[in-house]
Parts: structure tokens; C-alpha cells; sequence
């Protein structure tokens, strides 16, 4: 679709919403999935279901409110977060930084969320409940699905659509959509 390798259309535009839904979604190659040495259990899933969804939500806000934001600069996002919370599993602290300036601001509005949400859930429980480990499970499954849902055109932006689709974010007043 041209409308998606040279236009920047709003993330409303009627004509390129009408297009994508006669859109055919290119081949994934199994091959190239994001780390296929971590397996994502439906027992992991299920007991991470919460944080999946808190998680996706962050994204998608962090996306819809830095401007330009493509599914290539969630790619670029998602690959710096996993890499980051990879490396926090094996002991070291070493934040990958994305150099692209979108991937990378809409990396740190994620880090900023989630360090927030771990502080209301450590004061709500008492205890520090949302593990490193955890996260880079959750973080995987998000690669994962960005990986099966870009189209891959430079300025598509079909898995940040998937995304409102899946989980819109509250309006203005806090309100959850209906429906």
C-alpha cells in the first residue's frame, strides 16, 4: 500500500484504515522470531495476563503520544526494552538505548510508566511483585506480536493499530471505551 511507504497519515485516516482492511499481512518467516530460545508457556501467559495487558497499554499511550511514532519505532523500542531486561537477568544494569530519537522517547515513556506501576504495586502490597524476569517475558510476547502483526511498510503502522484495537486507552476524563 503507498499510502503507508510515503505518506504520514493520521493514525485516523479513513482512507488508510478502508485500505488496511484489504490488506494481506506478508509471511512471517518462524526463523526470524524475536529470541526463540524463550519460551512463552500459556501457564506463564495466563499467570502474566495483567501485566501483558499493563505493559501493551503503556506502549500504545507511549505511542500514540510521541509524535511520528511508526511500528518500525516500537520495533526499535521493543528490541532495546528486551535487550535491557535480558541483561538485568543475568546480573548486569546496562539500559539499551535505541538510536532512533522516536524508538528512544517512546522507550523511556515506558520505563518512566513502569517504574510507576511498580511503585503503586509495591505500596499496595507491600512487597516488590513485579520481577525483571516477569517483564521480559511480557516484553518478548509483545516483540512476538509486532513481529506476526507489521506489515512491514515504512510508516505502517498496522501492530500500533492491533494494539488500540486490543486494549484503546482510556479517554480524556479516565474513561474506559465501551464495546
Amino acid at each position: 500500500m503507498e499510502r503507508e511507504q510515503t505518506l504520514d497519515c493520521p493514525f485516523d485516516c479513513e482512507y488508510l484504515r478502508d485500505a488496511r482492511d484489504h490488506d494481506r499481512m506478508p509471511e512471517v518467516d518462524p526463523k526470524s522470531m524475536p529470541h526463540p530460545d524463550v519460551e512463552l508457556t500459556d501457564k506463564f501467559m495466563e499467570e502474566q495476563q495483567p501485566l501483558a495487558i499493563v505493559a501493551g497499554r503503556l506502549l500504545l499511550v507511549a505511542a500514540l503520544e510521541t509524535p511520528g511514532t511508526v511500528d518500525f519505532d516500537l520495533r526499535e523500542t521493543l528490541a532495546s526494552l528486551t535487550q535491557t531486561y535480558r541483561t538485568a537477568e543475568s546480573g548486569l544494569i546496562y539500559e539499551s538505548r535505541p538510536a532512533n530519537a522516536i524508538a528512544a522517547a517512546v522507550a523511556d515513556r515506558f520505563q518512566q510508566e513502569i517504574g510507576l506501576f511498580r511503585e503503586n504495586i509495591a505500596k499496595q502490597s507491600g512487597s516488590h511483585t513485579v520481577r525483571d524476569k516477569d517483564l521480559l517475558g511480557v516484553l518478548i510476547f509483545w516483540q512476538r506480536m509486532e513481529w506476526q502483526h507489521s506489515n512491514g511498510r515504512r510508516k505502517g503502522r498496522q501492530f500500533i493499530e492491533s494494539l488500540f484495537a486490543l486494549m484503546p486507552p482510556p479517554d480524556q476524563d479516565g474513561n474506559q471505551p465501551l464495546g
